[in-house]
């Protein structure tokens, strides 16, 4: 649990977080190799400066949730793209990083991956039926041009309900 005295809380975000980065590279190494733990580290450096600061409404640090999205992509089997993808998939829309910063450091590939996620959670308010008429269709078209994009939201969203 956090506490209430700042130096004791910044002490345990440090260590909730180097504990989770530590498991999310041990099954980046086991499942995907050196390479990916490299990407992986690359993307773990981006995200923390880009969600500095930023804390989930339990009172951990928010860079907790993307780690363990990227933890269940790689454990369902995905590839080194979609774990990155998983730890930037809130940079583009909680800081000034753009999708042409993702692509000059990760390529095309990962920053379309990571427009996908973000564009798919932009769904205007509208009545519930609008919104699930809406939300349906927004997955059909992740699903046919990656169905990477909508596997990341889709973890995304499974760590919001295990966690808030």
């Amino acid at each position: 649990m956090p506490s209430s005295d700042p130096h004791l809380a910044e002490g345990y975000a440090e260590v909730l977080l180097a504990r989770e980065f530590q498991l999310l590279v041990d099954e980046v190494r086991k499942r995907l190799g050196e390479d990916a733990v490299s990407k992986v580290r690359d993307a773990y450096e981006l995200a923390e400066s880009c969600h500095a600061g930023q804390m989930r409404k339990s009172g951990d640090p928010y860079l907790i949730h993307p780690l363990r999205v990227a933890r269940t992509l790689c454990g369902l089997g995905l590839d080194a793209a979609s774990v990155v993808a998983g730890i930037l998939h809130d940079t583009v829309e909680d800081s000034e990083l753009t999708v042409p910063d993702l692509t000059d450091r990760f390529g095309r590939e990962i920053a379309m991956l990571v427009d996908g996620v973000t564009k798919l959670g932009k769904v205007p308010y509208l009545s519930r039926r609008e919104n699930q008429a809406v939300s349906f269709r927004k997955m059909l078209v992740a699903m046919s041009r990656d169905i990477r994009v909508l596997l990341v939201k889709l973890c995304d969203r499974l760590d919001n309900m295990r966690t808030l």
